[in-house]
């Protein structure tokens, strides 16, 4: 198993944080490629081999997938007030796409009643 290259990590590390950003928020410098773990994982369907980038053990968790044909989707949780609709937080931000072109999106939920 051969981990995406640094450069690869530290943009998709970057685009994460940026997300968050777009929403007046921040997470500080998570996450960080250096503390991400890596594992194998096979499509059943298609038999290819996907790289897991995995953060955890901190103060969130985060995922991101590396497919054989170059593309990347990672989420990863903000757990913070949405600073902008009342009753709501930022459960995590996603991003996908092919290095350097990053695209994404926040996931927010409301507070349960």
């Amino acid at each position: 198993m051969t981990p995406p290259s640094p450069d690869i990590g530290e943009s998709l590390c970057q685009a994460l944080r940026e997300q968050v950003g777009k929403l007046g928020l921040s997470i500080g410098d998570e996450p960080v490629w250096a503390a991400a773990s890596f594992e194998m994982e096979r499509d059943p369907y298609s038999q290819q081999e996907s790289v897991i980038a995995v953060w955890r053990g901190g103060q969130r968790f985060g995922k991101a997938t590396f497919f054989p044909d170059g593309r990347v989707f990672a989420e990863y949780q903000v757990l913070l007030p949405h600073p902008a609709k009342a009753g709501s937080y930022v459960d995590a931000v996603q991003v996908w796409g092919r290095a350097p072109v990053w695209r994404g999106d926040a996931v927010i939920a409301e507070y349960p009643a």
